[in-house]
Formats: C-alpha cells, structure tokens, sequence
C-alpha cells in the first residue's frame, strides 16, 4: 500500500521538486493533497495528473476543482485521513498553523517550513512528543545532519557545522551590498529557490533561521551550532561527536536529495534520478568565516535566539515583512537588517509557549517592521 503524501505549497520550487522526486517513487507514494496560494494554473495542472483527494487554494477562491479554499485549506489537506506524511514547503509564518494541525493528528511532517520552528520551535516540538507526530528536516544542512546523526545517541553530539553558501554579494564591501538592487539579491550562485528565501540567503537571514531550527531539531545549545561560509554548496553540514570524530555529508546542490529522505528516513531507498557525486567536478573547497560587517542581519537573529521566547518570533515577523518590501521595491537592501534590529530593539520578549503568544508576538512585530521601514 503507497502512503499518502500531502504538499502543501505544490507550486512552489520545493513543492515542485518533491513531486519530481514523487515521480520516481509511485510505488512506494501517492499525492494525497495538494495546496497552493495562487497559481491556480499550475495547481490545475498538477491536480489532472496526481488525483488527489484534497486539492485546495489559499488566495484565488474555490475555482480549478479545488475543494478547499482560503488558510483554512492547509490545515485541512495537512489533517486529511489519506494523508501520512506532511510536506510543508510554505514559505513564512502562514505554515505555523498546518505543522500543529499535522503534528496533532500524528503525522509526519516533512519540514521545509523554517519559519515553523523559528516562531514557535517549544511548542511544535511539545507537540510532536505528546501527539506522536514527528518532524524530519527537509532543509539540506539539517537534512545532512540527520543523515549524520541517525542511529546515534544524543550524548553522543557535540557540534554542528552548518555551510552557508554566502549568497551573491560574499565578496563586495559593506557599501555596495547596502545597495543592491533586487535583481542583483535574486542572483544565488549555487541554489536555485523562491524569492523570499534567495533574498534570506543573501542577508544570512536563512542561516540565522538554520541555528534556530538546529537548536529544537538536535537539542543543542546555541553556541553549540557554527556556520561556516562555503561558496561551493557541496558539504552541507559537519557533526562533531563528543570524541572529536567529525561526519559531513556532501553532495551538489539540489534539494531532490533532502526531500527524499524527508519521505523515507530512517531508510534509504534508490533513486534513478538523483545526481551522483563525483569529487573531481567538486574540485576545490573552500570554508570562510561569516563576516558580521556584510552579514548584519545573521548576528541579529542569533541574538534573538539567545535571548529566548518570543524574540525569534519578532527576528522572523520583521524579516518577513522588510524582505517583502525590498521586493517590492519600496524599500533598498541595506534597509531589511535595519529594520529587522530596529524592531528587535522595540520588541518585549515574552513566553513562546502557546500558539496564542507567537501570533500576538507575530502581529506586533509586523506592524513594528512596517513602522520601522517607513522611518
């Protein structure tokens, strides 16, 4: 019997990209349920040819066959009773709601979502250990380390390593990063993603994110989780272990890999299409520190994450809100950290235990960001 897999986010690039992977794997998977939030066209396309027995659009009403409609679609497909496994590759704040509900109902969830661990990682993980849920990383550097660390004990880690390709302005001055234009952010080197997170990578936002997550997902402190600049994209996570031995998983860039251990873990299984590593076309690699003067935006949300409570809720809301700005062009690049810092500096850290206090948290440090931003 195939498990049912639901994708919420189908036509985005992670959602595209697991059901490439889904159709290399028809006997062992089958699409469930889809969502998206706009693109109606290309949801009416994936529905023709995967069935589902949910179809559902966020933004655009209940057109193209789709059953579901508006926010409370993505519960629903994450909820459904053909459902077994959660694919959650929304993008910001608006895939809180779906994890709980998935977790809740004791689902695997394959986690694309950072901003769900970032806003509210306590309870999610609360969540997933008294509801039986599970959360498997879907992310490359936290997928890396999962395979890493799979069949370890706990006690046994010591260190996390994550790579940072540095995205497109590693090696422009402070000056000149402050001005880039849209166009210029949306250029990464090595990945190709959504907008949203292209411009997190070229802040360091996104790594940012990735401690926090790493943080809930593997039970360490903080200063417990590195990040290393690596331009090649190739090794994308060291796990040091209590004896000093140190484990990487390495591969090219592309997520097909991470999205199909997400579906499988703690088993592996064969893939045609998967890319295979050959170290001489990997050729030199390199590793550099993370520089504070081009990479403001990182140091200030691992501040956030040391602070506790709801301060990573204000890091994501205000980053969230200034990067939609930057591409709207309202705003220039230099201007997301500013605002980002300018609201944690407002912002009243309190308890992230319950979902109510990270949505109250959330909604205030937009309206900050948005304040903040027109300044």
């Amino acid at each position: 019997m195939s498990i049912g897999v639901a994708i919420l986010g189908s036509t985005g690039s992670i959602g595209c990209s697991t059901l490439q992977v889904l159709g290399r794997q028809r006997d062992r998977f089958r699409v469930a349920a889809l969502t998206a939030h706009s693109n109606a066209d290309l949801l009416q396309r994936q529905a023709a040819e995967w069935k589902p027995a949910y179809v559902g659009l966020v933004n655009g009403g209940s057109g193209v066959g789709a059953r579901g409609s508006g926010v409370a679609c993505l519960v629903e497909a994450a909820t459904h009773p053909d459902v077994e496994i959660v694919v959650n590759a929304i993008v910001g704040a608006a895939g809180l709601e779906a994890t709980l509900a998935a977790l809740r109902a004791g689902k695997r969830v394959a986690l694309a979502n950072k901003e769900t661990l970032v806003m509210a990682g306590e309870l999610v993980t609360r969540t997933a250990r008294e509801c039986g849920g599970e959360i498997v990383p879907v992310d490359s550097e936290h997928s890396a380390v999962l395979q890493c660390v799979t069949g370890r004990q706990s006690a046994e880690l010591a260190r996390l390593i994550l790579t940072a390709s540095g995205g497109p302005f590693r090696t422009w001055t402070p000056e000149r990063v402050a001005g880039a234009t849209v166009d210029e952010a949306l250029r990464h080197p090595t990945w190709k993603m959504g907008k949203k997170i292209t411009v997190d990578s070229a802040t360091l936002v996104n790594k940012a994110l990735e401690v926090i997550e790493a943080h809930f997902l593997f039970g360490l402190p903080y200063d417990a989780v590195e990040v290393v600049v690596h331009p090649q994209s190739v090794v994308h996570a060291f796990v040091e272990f209590v004896d000093g031995s140190v484990l990487a998983q390495v591969g090219f860039p592309t997520m097909e890999l991470p999205i199909l251990y997400a579906l499988t873990h703690p088993v592996r299984v064969p893939d045609a299409g998967t890319r295979r590593f050959d170290p001489v076309v990997a050729g030199t690699l390199t590793f550099e520190p993370v520089s504070s003067d081009l990479y403001p935006a990182y140091g200030l949300g691992r501040t956030a994450a040391a602070t506790g409570g709801t301060a990573a809720t204000a890091f994501n809301a205000a980053n969230e809100v200034a990067v939609e700005l930057f591409l709207d062009g309202k705003i220039r690049f230099g201007r997301i950290g500013e605002t980002i810092a300018r609201v944690l500096d407002a912002h009243h850290a309190g308890d992230a235990a319950t979902l109510e206090a990270v949505l109250v948290a959330d909604a205030e440090a937009r309206r900050l960001a948005r304040e903040a931003a027109c300044r």
